[in-house]
């Protein structure tokens, strides 16, 4: 008819729906959560189970994309069902509900295999923004099954074949905290990026309380805690969910965003995903914390440089001449580290050359001190390598990182 409005656009039918199956003993929480979600165009509840043994039957059965599991069911909870599912389904990814909030229920939850945790009530906005992230990790593992297996077993993927150079790593590191490793890393990573244009990634190795995230100025919903369950199996589209790109040019992989998920990466998990960058990336710079504990020495081993950051301050050079003693205990090269001086002061009357005799090692580049500059970095998440006109702080570092850069071509002399 002349003037009808024409009608309006129906979705494909082949678009693919996320699909959700609610596993809570509830009857009143299991209608809320399919009217929370009944109105998102992409999101499709196609289950209910009253318990954890019947949740894992039907995921077994509906193969969903997620689970909305609470934790507190009678017979098997959902810790015990979180497990079963994560086993038995590895592309249904979990989410946890509970309206308990401690630390160990999220640690418990995150070991079960589970990916987000939820703590009751949460908002609509709140579970479908957790499902849309969690949906990503499906789609990431499924684009890495194998595309066909023939008859003599070999299995052909989509992934090109991998380059046989990899990139190299290098560790920032001091026994002494608050000397500015993790400022160091930061602008280093962006140093090196500009002046080389090499692809550079910046860690945070600082699992518990990692400021990377801070000193750059973004956030992100997945961190390296969504890579260390996978930490076998990484490929590259899944690395690049995770990792954040900062407008400098670098990308980063933050530190999980609470302290006790920090547990759920080992440091075998660690070391395969600083393997994996490696193949990705020319340069990967980690930052550490001030302790000697297993996941930093993986990250030291890993590394094709350490740079030991000291400061000119009688214990912070007398951590450094420790350290030193720890790296000739685990037969590491001397070449392997780089000593950094900090926080320089003229006024000071400690010089690079007085930390040399004491330590026994050179010190590679000096750091002015510049509180100011690096104050006002910090409060704004701009690196002070981005600042307009360039610091001295600024020519240094970058100064620095191209000498670190041509060193790094160099090969490693092997401890014999």
């Amino acid at each position: 008819m002349s003037g009808s409005p024409p009608p309006s656009p129906i979705p494909a039918a082949t678009e693919k729906k996320i699909t959700v199956l609610i596993v809570d003993d509830i009857p009143e929480t299991r209608e809320n959560l399919r009217k929370l979600l009944f109105f998102e165009p992409d999101i499709e509840v196609i289950g209910a189970a009253t318990d954890g043994h019947e949740g894992v039957q039907l995921a077994q059965e509906l193969a969903p994309d997620v689970v909305l599991m609470d934790i507190n069911m009678p017979g098997m909870d959902g810790i015990a069902a979180s497990q079963m599912i994560t086993r038995r389904s590895p592309y249904t990814q979990i989410i946890i509900m509970s309206v308990q909030s401690e630390s160990d229920y999220l640690r418990r939850s995150m070991l079960a295999g589970a990916r987000e945790f939820l703590t009751k009530p949460f908002s609509g906005a709140e579970l479908v923004n957790s499902i849309h992230k969690v949906y990503q990790l499906v789609e990431n593992q499924r684009d890495r099954r194998p595309q066909a297996e023939g008859p003599t077993g070999f299995t052909g993927t989509l992934e090109p074949p991998e380059p046989e150079e990899s990139g190299k790593i290098v560790s920032i590191f001091s026994p002494k905290g608050g000397v500015g490793c993790s400022t160091l890393a930061v602008n280093l990573a962006i140093a090196a990026h500009k002046i080389t244009s090499a692809k550079v990634a910046v860690v945070d190795g600082s699992l518990q309380f990692g400021d990377i995230s801070v000193l750059l100025n973004e956030r992100s919903r997945t961190t390296i805690a969504d890579l260390a369950p996978h930490a076998d199996e990484l490929d590259i589209e899944l690395i690049n969910s995770v990792l954040v790109s900062h407008n400098s040019g670098i990308k980063a992989l933050l530190a999980p965003p609470k302290p006790e998920m920090a547990d759920l990466v080992t440091p075998k998990a660690m070391t395969q995903i600083l393997e994996r960058l490696r193949r990705i990336f020319d340069l990967v710079i980690v930052d550490t914390y001030s302790t000697l504990q297993d996941i930093v020495i993986s990250i030291l081993d890993a590394s094709d440089r350490i740079v030991l950051v000291t400061t000119p301050e009688i214990p912070s050079i007398k951590s450094a001449k420790l350290f030193f003693e720890v790296t000739d205990a685990l037969e590491y090269p001397s070449e392997k580290t780089h000593l950094i001086l900090n926080k320089y002061d003229r006024r000071i009357g400690i010089k690079a050359s007085d930390i040399k005799g004491a330590v026994k090692h050179e010190v590679m580049a000096e750091l002015p001190l510049d509180e100011r500059t690096v104050i006002t970095a910090v409060n704004q998440g701009v690196p002070y390598v981005l600042g307009v006109g360039g610091s001295d702080l600024a020519k240094a570092t970058a100064a620095y990182a191209k000498r670190l850069y041509q060193d790094l071509s160099k090969p490693v002399k092997v401890a014999g």
